[in-house]
């Protein structure tokens, strides 16, 4: 199970960067981003820089998933997207995929791998 789950949220976070970020912009990502109230280029930057980051976490975590503070950077991570995604266009809460549905299922998978033991302080 803690394969399982090292690969589920790692793989998760590297399909969110490729593929509604940095392949093509999906309009949501926009709509979401678009809500910062920055200019069309610099959200379109943003939107990159996110798919970017996703990307590189998702490797660091598949990695290196035994250490507490990526687990913890996983868990604050997708919590502060669910709270950022809620806060700034609640109405994607109503969407068939949202952040709910897609979020806490891998927070609970964080907690489990989290309290699983299998992490080091290093």
């Amino acid at each position: 199970m803690v394969q399982l789950s090292r690969y589920v949220i790692g793989l998760s976070w590297i399909y969110h960067g490729i593929f509604p970020k940095l392949l093509q912009i999906a309009p949501l990502e926009l709509a979401m981003t678009g809500s910062l109230g920055f200019s069309e280029d610099i959200t379109y930057l943003l939107v990159k820089v996110a798919g970017i980051s996703e990307l590189i976490f998702g490797l660091v975590f598949i990695c290196c998933y035994r250490l507490k503070v990526v687990q913890l950077l996983n868990i604050i991570g997708l919590i502060g997207l669910l709270l950022f995604a809620a806060l700034m266009t609640p109405f994607v809460l109503l969407e068939a995929f949202n952040p709910v549905t897609t979020n806490l299922p891998l927070i609970v998978l964080g907690c489990f791998l989290y309290k699983s033991g299998k992490c080091s302080e290093d």
